[in-house]
């Protein structure tokens, strides 16, 4: 099945860049290109891409505004947000706003093309050189716990919230197995059941509210 990408970045260099990435992939289909977030907002509309490759920084209207209007209306889009900077406040925004992830401009082509693939079947995906330190920002940055988002959790069994906050630590799926000894198939279960109870979109938006309502805290081991 080929995957329909839109492309949004002010800078014609990084389009013609990620244009040629996309082009060079049997299963890669360039469907439209836009230069700020208003523009992206509107030829989403129009196109219907399976993802978005959305610039976090432009004129008009920014990534992360785009993304919480195209969420807002589509929730089943993928968007995945590409930045120049390490660990860039906009792009914790977006992933708050549900994008399925985001990646560093610099990506290899071969990387830019396997992660369209990874957001597009449903995965969440984050640059692997930034994760924990976007697991550092999010606990710095966090406000004290606030107790109406904490009620959330009650309707998370006591699995579930081992889970989550496994989640919310940064531990892959086997890592979460191998730490409370069950099957992966076991931890997949958890995941699905916590973000349907949470009505989240993705797992990175997971890691965000265990951040969000205190359950994971800074240097918690």
């Amino acid at each position: 099945m080929t995957i329909r990408v839109l492309i949004a970045d002010d800078q014609p260099l990084m389009r013609a860049a990620f244009d040629m990435t996309i082009r060079a992939e049997a299963d890669l289909e360039l469907v439209a290109e836009a230069t700020d977030g208003q523009e992206a907002v509107e030829q989403a509309r129009l196109m219907h891409p399976d993802v978005v490759l959305m610039d976090v920084r432009m004129p008009t209207l920014d990534g992360v505004e785009a993304t919480r209007v195209l969420m807002a209306e589509d929730p089943s889009i993928k968007i995945l947000i590409l930045t120049t900077f390490d660990i860039d406040e906009y792009a914790i925004e977006a992933l708050r706003a549900g994008a399925s992830g985001f990646l560093l401009k610099d990506v290899r082509p071969d990387e830019l093309a396997q992660a369209i693939r990874v957001v597009a079947r449903g995965d969440a995906l984050l640059a692997p050189s930034v994760t924990r330190r976007l697991l550092d920002t999010l606990s710095e940055s966090m406000p004290p716990m606030r107790p109406k988002r904490a009620r959330v959790l009650e309707t998370l069994t006591d699995s579930e919230l081992r889970v989550l906050t496994l989640v919310g630590k940064g531990l892959s799926n086997d890592e979460i197995a191998h730490e409370l000894y069950v099957a992966d198939t076991t931890v997949r279960t958890h995941i699905r059941h916590i973000l349907d109870k949470l009505e989240l979109r993705s797992r990175i938006q997971a890691v965000v509210l265990a951040y969000d309502t205190g359950l994971v805290q800074p240097n918690m081991q």
